[in-house]
């Protein structure tokens, strides 16, 4: 066995000089990125903070009864809320909302369109395979090294983070959605003269409009269960009282502040479910 360890594949070394190097060489576009998005996720986290807090729970809540037309949900929507203004720990919400709306947002950017392709083209679907496994399974504590080496302490890393864990879900559920749309809605399609453009929009896009959205509440569930670990490099949010009471064993506001990401992940699956029709 000592020959085995003795010649051991130096792969950690390799990605420690690889991060170097792009740490050495292209330090401004990395800065460029870091302040680009922190500047973003503050200005709209100052946006949202400017606004007076019940003038936003109204806001929310009318979206709630918007969106769904249910009382018992916009009932909940608005007592919710005002139970993490009572918690005191409105700003935090606040921080994490923002950090989770924007992580979700680019994971759907990237991930709903690599899932079209990707449904559209077998080896590449294939190959996706491992690289979404591997991204999915590897320690999310890992994340958190390279990516504070090349933007720093701040939300930025923890929001990069963010996205290459939950990218996942929406990759696979838009892949998985677009290839089982039945093979007679599609030549349906072609018989009547649609394109591949005009096919996706009406056809398969629509069909497959449910499983995307399941992408959607599990990007938003996945990105929620890295805010505490986002903290550990600096980002703002309810993750910072939880590290605080971690450390200083304080039962109460650990409980606290966990029921408040508790109350924000069931208000945004909620709010992003299809409305259903009775």
């Amino acid at each position: 066995m000592e020959w085995l360890t003795d010649t051991k594949i130096p792969i950690g070394k390799l990605i420690a000089r690889f991060v170097d190097f792009l740490n050495d060489h292209a330090a401004g576009f990395f800065d460029a990125i870091s302040d680009s998005l922190g500047w973003l996720i503050d200005g709209s986290t100052d946006l949202l903070m400017a606004i007076p807090a019940l003038v936003l729970i109204a806001i929310v809540t009318l979206v709630a009864w918007w969106l769904h037309r249910r009382w018992g949900l916009t009932l909940f929507t608005a007592l919710s809320l005002l139970l993490i203004i009572n918690l005191g720990l409105w700003d935090e919400t606040v921080q994490t909302l923002v950090l989770v709306l924007y992580a979700t947002l680019f994971c759907m950017l990237i991930g709903v369109p690599l899932g079209i392709y990707a449904a559209h083209h077998p080896r590449v679907n294939a190959a996706l395979r491992p690289v979404l496994d591997l991204m999915q399974t590897i320690p999310t504590f890992v994340y958190l090294i390279p990516t504070l080496i090349l933007f720093g302490l701040g939300v930025v890393p923890g929001l990069i983070s963010t996205v290459v864990f939950a990218l996942a879900a929406p990759v696979r559920l838009t892949a998985l959605g677009i290839s089982e749309v039945p093979r007679s809605l599609l030549e349906a399609g072609e018989s009547f003269g649609c394109t591949h453009m005009q096919r996706l929009w009406r056809i398969e896009l629509p069909h497959a409009m449910p499983t995307i959205l399941a992408g959607l509440t599990q990007c938003i569930m996945l990105s929620l269960s890295m805010v505490v670990i986002a903290a550990l490099v600096g980002a703002d949010g309810l993750g910072k009282p939880v590290v605080r009471a971690l450390n200083t064993v304080n039962i109460e506001k650990g409980f606290e502040a966990g029921l408040a990401i508790v109350i924000v992940a069931i208000l945004l699956d909620r709010l992003c479910r299809q409305r259903q029709v009775t």
